[in-house]
């Protein structure tokens, strides 16, 4: 069942991030389609949004406010029982990575001992 799951969370992210990408326009923000959570028994999903720029609430909202449309787009190109209901959520691995090799650089720019000496 695992692998169903994955085929499907697979397939509704191309296809939710086909339509976030085709059907609506952010201004100075760069808004990607990470990961699709659904449910065993495939009635909810969390979409996982990677905003970078731009206003991430008011892009979350928008979102939200469009879901039935986005759910009507994906229904119509993905054969399946029902459409899970799809909820927004922020995905913040991206900057969490970038955290994480500034704090590598800043790590690395720190002083460190000198190497001992053998008096072999």
């Amino acid at each position: 069942m695992a692998k169903r799951l994955d085929r499907v969370n697979e397939l509704l992210r191309r296809e939710i991030s086909a339509v976030v990408q085709r059907d609506f326009e952010w201004n100075n923000a760069l808004v990607t389609i990470t990961d699709v959570d659904v449910t065993q028994d495939l009635k909810e999903a969390k979409v996982f949004v990677s905003i970078l720029g731009g206003s991430t609430p008011g892009i979350l909202d928008q979102l939200s406010r469009k879901r039935g449309f986005i759910q009507s787009k994906v229904a119509k190109r993905v054969t399946m029982r029902s459409t899970p209901v799809l909820s927004f959520r922020e995905d913040a691995s991206a900057v969490r990575g970038v955290d994480v090799v500034n704090l590598l650089d800043e790590v690395d720019k720190l002083p460190t001992a000198p190497p001992e000496e053998d008096d072999a």
